[in-house]
């Protein structure tokens, strides 16, 4: 009879312990001063700085990238995905004005180049980097059966802090505040499922540089503005995109009204809605059109937003006005 070993079944211990053995080196580059232990250990440690704060409130999210992994594995490009696991969810607890602090990673696989995986990791660090976080941990799962040869997913979490009396929650948002618009770097991560049935297998491998343009950041630009306390609602547009994330932050007593005709619709959504002959409401329910985060402001800070948003090199505009009505968003 056969000697069976967990080798033979599919998981290489070995091999797994040299890959983790060489993300160290890339993952220190984005230690905080308070990450306090290497990655390896059974828990991540990070001491909360308590001199930063009076009333500390600890903001967590936790999400993946998607099927826009499919682009990636198709193309046989994966130095940016990590980056879009990292954006997903450092932008969400940016809606609450929550500073991120750190972030795991979760990459599952059968079996997958050791080079791949770097490249993964590369991306998620270089995510942490740019949102100011610390990639402190994460599990590496080699599951045999559970994807096809060269096939991954990732997803991760974050955890953030905020100010207590400094939540944004949606509450101050009334009648007449303007509605800011930020610049997407493309589709970013949500809306792959739809693209993927409109564009051929060869449209997709054509323009998959473009598909796989990174989610944009926002977190230090957007947390740059809230040391003046204007902004009253954020919205990551992503998932239900125009009409289901900006009515969530919504109170009961208003709707928003979006002027579609404000920002000029990057070329990649008209290309992606004829081709599948898409409506406009299924376009600005699944898809960000050039938007890829809202802010709801007073009137009278429009004009210094907009300005500080362009130091950081963020194209904005006002492409909409909140009214009275019953917590729905109106695209005209």
């Amino acid at each position: 009879m056969r000697r069976l070993d967990y080798k033979k079944s599919g998981v290489d211990i070995k091999a797994a312990s040299t890959f983790k053995a060489k993300l160290k080196p890339i993952v220190r580059k984005s230690f905080r001063a308070e990450v306090l232990k290497d990655i390896g250990g059974f828990g991540s440690f990070f001491r909360l700085d308590k001199n930063k704060y009076k009333d500390p409130v600890l903001v967590s999210s936790s999400d993946g990238v998607g099927t826009k992994l499919k682009i990636a594995q198709l193309a046989n490009k994966h130095d940016t995905v990590g980056i879009d696991a990292v954006a997903m969810n450092v932008n969400d607890i940016l809606c609450t004005g929550a500073e991120p602090l750190f972030f795991l990673d979760y990459i599952a696989f059968s079996k997958v180049k050791e080079t791949v995986l770097i490249d993964v990791v590369k991306g998620i660090n270089q995510g942490c980097i740019e949102s100011g976080s610390s990639l402190i941990g994460g599990e590496t799962a080699q599951m045999p059966g559970m994807y096809r040869e060269g096939e991954y997913d990732i997803a991760g979490f974050c955890v953030g802090v905020a100010e207590r009396k400094n939540i944004i929650d949606g509450s101050r948002i009334k009648p007449g505040d303007s509605v800011i618009g930020l610049e997407s770097s493309g589709i970013h991560s949500n809306g792959y499922s739809l693209v993927r049935k409109a564009l051929s297998a060869n449209e997709l491998k054509r323009i998959a540089n473009e598909l796989l343009k990174p989610t944009r950041i926002y977190v230090k630009p957007v947390l740059s503005l809230l040391l003046d306390n204007n902004i009253k609602g954020i919205a990551h547009i992503t998932g239900g995109a125009f009409y289901d994330k900006i009515s969530r932050i919504l109170p009961d007593n208003v709707d928003v009204i979006i002027n579609k005709h404000a920002w000029i619709i990057p070329r990649i959504f008209r290309l992606i809605q004829n081709k599948g002959n898409i409506d406009d409401r299924e376009m600005y329910h699944t898809l960000n059109m050039g938007i890829g985060m809202v802010l709801i402001v007073e009137p009278v800070s429009v004009k210094t937003i907009i300005s500080k948003l362009a130091n950081f090199g963020l194209k904005s505009w006002v492409i909409g006005e909140v009214t009275k009505g019953k917590k729905t968003v109106q695209i005209i």
